[in-house]
């Protein structure tokens, strides 16, 4: 019998762990004892999501939240500090003397953060960022601190400056370098997202030598090189990491020039019993402080500890895409042009905050290929853009095709090959995603998967950064129609039929509830993508109160409760200020409802202002303040108008040739509530300097000496697009009628969730667009005309209705019990089809009936996000291996979870727990908690 052998992993960091998960999938186990060994205090978390901590919390940020592995043979131990290894025995050393024999030892350290040796680095108030319990010093000193800086601008830089941003502090970030994030980006891309980081509150000094840290006992500010001192009362050090390499220098393992535990392409080091991964080893010389690589070098070890053909590590796709401050950067290839034929393409545009750059090389051919690029304000073309880069693929004539927007000749698409990488974070190929949809694979239950879920969940492409999700998806819709199969458009798996189809099915029968609706064209009980799709429908027909009877239980998560959910299961409350316009007296009401109800104010880009933390139960108190003071309602919930801009036009601008603030108000108050696929926002500006950006609208007003020109079918957001002009030159009574028809031909034929742009192109274009609305091509006009006055009579408040209701007040409680009796509530005070929160021995508990007067109860906290939230999700079924399975979908990141057992239907390795649960006499009563184990 062989003997079982000692494996022993120092750190137990993001990389460590995926280490153990590789070890335990791939058998590793079956011959190997592990020992991990924490030094933290607690389980491997997620970095990467660090700032998140302050909304979320430890626990949802950790990647083992029970504090041990399932296998057995895994053995984690925490605090556990190494001091010292001994290649010669095999032994390592803890601080507390005990000492361990290892046959392998994997080293998985990481890095610690360079903290330049400036004057007070030592004082109260000055701190690192790198762990959670660097993030609770942070927020424990932030609550006596006013103003702080955080020295670095760099990738953790701008996130540490995110983090003292939410904590309410006057934040600047300082950089030595020239740019922000002058690792990844260039001059041209740090100067947009320098405007972008200052437009939201925060202070960047650029090419800043940070002198001295300014205190006594304590930091009172920040000395900067030939500047003026900063006053600031806390500081945070992010200007780099460096590897924790000392156990390997101590035991004389080789070490890179530049730091780091010096491995070959094995991963292995100078010791052949010796393994390092992560940001503490150096392969041929360099040290990689991204995820991605590390998780790839801990596949290699893996490999080679099974004896098998051993994998490589030759280097690794340091492209990078994240969402900084809200604002898309992305930076692949040889961003720099470092290739001495390198050439630039690049587009930019100041006023939207878009730079987008393309290095390319001229071929032999004459046509080019794609060496790297950079993004920043739009990087949705990046998951198409990096598999090109070494892809062999030439690009078309005129390159800039592939950056500009739609609307300016752009979005040009190109085939990749096989051996295009499309998932850099988890090494995931084109070929490997064709191949999991192909007909002889065995992935999905013994067969091929039918969709691009089932590919990510058994390939992991897109389950990490997420940014490659819409090529997997297109790689798969294309296999399909390659193959001859069709390419299925159906809504979902419960309408076989478009949204304009639906549409036309619910206005020619008339239908006014969902459930004649799915029984007449449908089948099974809905889902969280067609049951909001049909409230909208119906809400854009009838034009009734989103929450009357069981049409509530398909409203969307912000419609569902007339606010919009933030992360921590908390809401905003936006009144509507129409056109911008509003009086010193309404500004006073809700400067005191902020004050009353505790909440953050933010003036919004739409001239209104925001008010963020109001908790459930106290949204119809607020929305009586406001209501009381003549507001209403603003609809930053709904698929529906939002704002319309306006800049002051004639009334006070020397430029101003209308009334931009008049028709912007006129605009706004016309089509209020007014229900779409997607949001609506316009814009009037008074003159041609158009000041209120009215073409990156989805209707744009801009005056004229004239009168005034509409544009049509602009956005900004994730994929920007410019206006195009519909008409010129319309008088007012002309420009109404043209919006009117405009705005009720795209409600009722654009696809769910389509912004005007995109369905501008789907429908024939422009010219197409202007034939029906201008030229009424179709002899629709007189009937979208009298949709749009349907609309217009019957408006309603949604706040001042629901306050004036008993039954719909009713739904906006924190818990339907009193704290802690398991007897929650009747039966049939829990809606079909919806869920209630109790609060069951200090646990938020959610409790669901379906619509067969089943009950089901799960632990009411989202898992990724840890607010408690689920009870206030969709309720709808799947199919999922020939059975009809009831889920609810999560409000928060939309995951879908099995009611009968809590296990997560789109990851298996997320679960929540679940509760007994039965009715007595008619009385809902909860009972003992089970644990739900994640597979």
């Amino acid at each position: 019998m062989n003997q079982r052998k000692q494996l022993v992993v120092v750190g137990h960091g993001m990389v460590g762990h995926r280490f153990v998960q590789a070890a335990i999938e791939r058998g590793l186990t079956e011959t190997h004892d592990i020992t991990v060994l924490g030094e933290e205090p607690r389980p491997a978390y997620d970095r990467v999501a660090l700032t998140s901590f302050f909304e979320r919390g430890a626990e949802a940020l950790s990647f083992l939240p029970g504090g041990a592995y399932d296998d057995p043979r895994v053995t984690l131990r925490l605090r556990a500090e190494v001091v010292a290894i001994s290649p010669r025995q095999r032994v390592i050393t803890l601080a507390s003397g005990e000492d361990l024999h290892y046959d392998e030892l994997v080293l998985a350290t990481g890095a610690f953060p360079f903290v330049p040796p400036v004057p007070g680095k030592d004082l109260r108030g000055v701190f690192v960022y790198r762990t959670i319990e660097d993030l609770e010093a942070i927020r424990a000193a932030s609550k006596k601190a006013k103003v702080g800086a955080v020295i670095g601008g760099g990738l953790l830089g701008l996130e540490a400056a995110n983090a003292l941003h939410q904590l309410g502090l006057e934040t600047h970030v300082v950089e030595l370098a020239p740019r922000l994030m002058a690792v990844q980006i260039d001059d041209g891309a740090g100067s947009t997202l320098n405007r972008h980081i200052e437009t939201l509150g925060l202070t960047v000094h650029t090419g800043a030598m940070t002198e001295a840290v300014l205190g006594k006992d304590r930091v009172t500010g920040l000395a900067l090189k030939d500047r003026n001192p900063l006053d600031v009362d806390l500081v945070v050090f992010s200007a780099g990491i460096r590897p924790r390499d000392a156990l390997g220098r101590a035991a004389d393992l080789d070490i890179a020039e530049r730091g780091g535990l010096l491995v070959d392409e094995h991963c292995r080091t100078s010791d052949e019993h010796i393994w390092a991964i992560g940001e503490c080893a150096a392969p041929g010389g360099r040290m990689y402080g991204l995820v991605a690589p590390g998780y790839a070098m801990a596949e290699v070890v893996v490999d080679a500890l099974l004896g098998g053909r051993a994998g490589a590590f030759t280097g690794a796709d340091m492209s990078t895409k994240l969402k900084l401050l809200g604002v898309d950067v992305a930076s692949f290839g040889d961003a720099f042009a470092a290739d001495e034929d390198a050439l630039e393409v690049v587009y930019a545009d100041a006023v939207a905050g878009v730079y987008k750059k393309l290095v390319v090389k001229e071929l032999a051919s004459g046509g080019y290929e794609l060496l790297g690029g950079i993004l920043v304000g739009d990087a949705s073309s990046y998951g198409v853009l990096r598999p090109l880069v070494g892809s062999g693929i030439e690009l078309p004539d005129n390159p800039e095709e592939l950056i500009l927007p739609a609307s300016r000749g752009g979005g040009l698409e190109l085939g990749l090959p096989d051996d295009a990488q499309v998932c850099s974070c988890n090494n995931v190929t084109k070929a490997e995603i064709v191949a999991a949809v192909s007909d002889d694979a065995t992935l999905n239950d013994g067969g091929p998967c039918t969709d691009a879920g089932c590919v990510t969940a058994h390939t992991l492409a897109g389950s990490t950064c997420g940014s490659c999700k819409t090529v997997v998806k297109k790689i798969v819709e294309d296999h399909f129609a390659a193959s001859g199969k069709v390419v299925d458009r159906s809504l979902c798996e419960h309408f076989a039929m478009t949204r304009q189809e639906l549409f036309e099915v619910v206005a020619v029968h008339g239908y006014n509830r969902f459930d004649d609706i799915v029984e007449g064209h449908g089948r099974g009980r809905g889902c969280d993508i067609c049951k909001p799709a049909v409230a909208s429908i119906l809400a854009s027909l009838l034009n009734h109160h989103v929450l009357d009877g069981a049409n509530a239980t398909l409203q969307d998560t912000n419609d569902a409760y007339l606010a919009n959910l933030q992360k921590n299961g908390t809401y905003s409350v936006v009144p509507r200020i129409p056109g911008g316009e509003i009086t010193p007296d309404r500004l006073i009401v809700i400067g005191e409802v902020a004050r009353d109800f505790g909440l953050y104010t933010k003036i919004t880009g739409g001239q209104r202002i925001d008010l963020f933390g109001a908790r459930k139960e106290d949204l119809p108190a607020i929305w009586k303040r406001l209501v009381d003071a003549g507001m209403e309602s603003g609809h930053a919930y709904g698929k529906s108008l939002r704002t319309v801009k306006s800049c002051v036009g004639s009334t006070w601008c020397r430029y101003g040739v209308q009334d931009s603030v008049g028709m912007a108000i006129e605009l706004e108050l016309r089509y209020r509530g007014l229900r779409s696929p997607h949001k609506l926002k316009g814009g009037v500006s008074g003159c041609a300097r158009e000041c209120a950006e009215a073409r990156g609208k989805d209707f744009g007003v801009i005056a004229t000496e004239k009168g005034w020109n509409l544009y049509v079918g602009g956005n900004g957001g994730a994929v920007p697009a410019h206006a195009q002009l519909l008409a010129g030159d319309l008088s007012r009574e002309e420009l109404i009628r043209y919006l009117d028809r405009f705005l009720m031909y795209y409600i009722r034929t654009a696809d769910r969730l389509q912004r005007t742009s995109t369905w501008l192109d789907e429908v024939g274009g422009l010219d197409r667009v202007r034939e029906v609305v201008v030229d009424d091509s179709l002899g629709l006009g007189d009937e979208l005309e009298a949709a749009m006055a349907k609309h217009v009579d019957s408006y309603f408040d949604e706040w001042q209705a629901t306050i004036d209701d008993p039954v719909k007040l009713a739904r906006f409680v924190s818990f339907v019990n009193a704290p802690d009796q398991p007897e929650i509530c009747r039966l049939d005070q829990i809606a079909r089809e919806s869920g209630v929160s109790a609060l069951i021995g200090g646990e938020a508990v959610a409790v669901f009936r379906t619509y067969d007067d089943e009950l089901f109860a799960l632990s009411d906290v989202d898992p990724r996000g840890g607010a408690a939230v689920l009870s206030r999700g969709i309720v709808g079924t799947r199919t999922v291996v020939g059975e009809e399975v009831p889920f609810v979908a999560s409000p928060l990141f939309k995951d879908h979870f099995d009611l009968r057992t809590g296990r997560c239907l789109d990851d298996t390795g997320v679960a929540v727990a679940t509760y007994d649960v039965r009715v007595v006499d008619g009385v809902v009563v909860v009972g003992a908690r089970r644990e739900t184990i994640a597979s």
